[in-house]
């Protein structure tokens, strides 16, 4: 069988010559960049001799009725303005835009149909923002590949309250997976997306490369929530690149539950003053799951405000890896940037590394970054259990506490307890 490695999808016929000279390029950088290896900076703690690509492939979309049952399942966000659902990178939903969102011209669409449709807005933005995280060649591999995702274009002025949701599914075996999210939010536009990242089963391996893009012009408010909860069976890395123009306000909240490997990239770059950027993250860690976090906050402009929030919980032998850099360029004056990573180690084998840092070229600034790695309180810990509380249950009190601050920032009741439900299924899975 070939290997999506050994034969990656390229360019079709009936493509523009940008992308297929896009496509071609990332098929170079993929095949001429070598693998990770452990004397990398950007790889530094990550268990790089573990991590392998070999052997997935793009795979069709499974029969019918697996298809119609996982399109039943993507059921988080009810009230929504959008929706698409994919498997195995095949479309197997799609709810437009209304005609009223479309007078004003609001685009949401397929890739493929975006690439048709609005070729300039395409050629503009599609495949412009690779990643400088240690990811590269990956981000080759997903720009030669890609062909499932969408696109949320929101005009100037235009506020959209309701969130377009994407879902993205694995099924069968060995299948390889290149979502897509590209968000243009032109001058006082407001929208928010939801992208959500699952496996039709427990069992099912799968090798998941996806990148998002936010584009947020002056004035701008975008909203993105992500929920990833691959099964441990996964091999995942996400790209992500958030550019905030003048006065934009632009939200990141992730949960992040599953895969066996899952290495994430966010990268947020500030070009305009007056910008207000957060990034929250929670991720809850078992078994042998390694979690790799790496982030870069780049303030080009000053007047600027970028806050991040990373909470882990880990228990067994899991890891977390964090890894971020806050940059204010010279001249970015009056810069205000946060990063703070808080580890909470539920078994005494579990491992969290934290490696946060600044890099500051303006005088003017208030910059500060920090991490905390701590225990339980083994007080409150035996207060639950001698109260007939299991000591797992207790632990899964324990982590919700921790996690409270971030979950209640996705800002609706709906989403937010279907998060504490998958994350007490995590727990539940354990305890049976």
């Amino acid at each position: 069988m070939n290997t999506i490695l050994e034969n990656p999808t390229t360019s079709t016929t009936d493509e523009p010559a940008w992308l297929a000279d896009r496509r071609a390029a990332g098929l170079e950088q993929f095949k001429n960049l070598p693998m990770p290896s452990a004397r990398d900076e950007m790889w530094r703690f990550a268990s790089v001799g573990r991590l392998s690509i070999d052997g997935y492939d793009a795979t069709d979309a499974p029969a019918a009725d697996t298809v119609a049952a996982l399109v039943g399942r993507s059921n988080l966000v009810t009230e929504r303005e959008g929706l698409s659902v994919y498997v195995n990178d095949a479309q197997a939903n799609f709810e437009g835009i209304s005609d009223e969102l479309a007078a004003k011209g609001v685009v949401y669409l397929p890739i493929a149909d975006a690439v048709a449709q609005h070729p300039e807005l395409m050629e503009q933005y599609f495949l412009k923002e690779s990643t400088e995280l240690g990811s590269e060649k990956f981000f080759g591999l997903h720009a030669a590949s890609i062909k499932a995702g969408s696109v949320l274009f929101v005009p100037k002025g235009v506020e959209i309250e309701k969130p377009f949701v994407n879902y993205y599914w694995t099924s069968g075996e060995k299948a390889a997976v290149f979502p897509h999210t590209l968000v243009i939010a032109e001058d006082n536009a407001k929208a928010s997306v939801v992208d959500i990242f699952f496996s039709e089963t427990e069992e099912n391996e799968a090798l998941n490369v996806s990148v998002s893009n936010i584009h947020a012009g002056a004035g701008a408010n975008v909203f993105r929530k992500i929920v990833q909860d691959w099964n441990e069976k996964t091999v995942s890395f996400q790209l992500d690149t958030t550019v905030a123009d003048r006065d934009a306000q632009v939200k990141n909240v992730a949960v992040n539950i599953g895969a066996e490997r899952a290495r994430f990239e966010n990268q947020t770059r500030i070009e305009g003053p007056g910008a207000d950027v957060k990034m929250y993250s929670l991720t809850v860690a078992e078994k042998n799951q390694e979690f790799d976090q790496r982030t870069f906050q780049t303030h080009n402009a000053g007047n600027a405000v970028s806050d991040l929030l990373y909470k882990n919980a880990l228990l067994d032998n899991a890891r977390t890896i964090f890894s971020g850099l806050i940059k204010v360029a010279e001249g970015a004056q009056q810069t205000d940037a946060y990063q703070t990573n808080r580890n909470l180690l539920l078994d005494p084998t579990a491992e969290a590394n934290a490696l946060p840092g600044l890099e500051i070229l303006a005088n003017d600034v208030r910059c500060s970054h920090g991490a905390t790695t701590g225990n339980v309180d083994a007080d409150e810990l035996f207060y639950m259990m001698a109260r007939g509380i299991s000591k797992r249950v207790a632990m899964q009190l324990m982590v919700f506490g921790f996690f409270e601050e971030v979950i209640e920032k996705v800002e609706s009741d709906e989403l937010a307890e279907n998060l504490r439900q998958l994350i007490r299924n995590k727990f539940e899975s354990k305890i049976k």
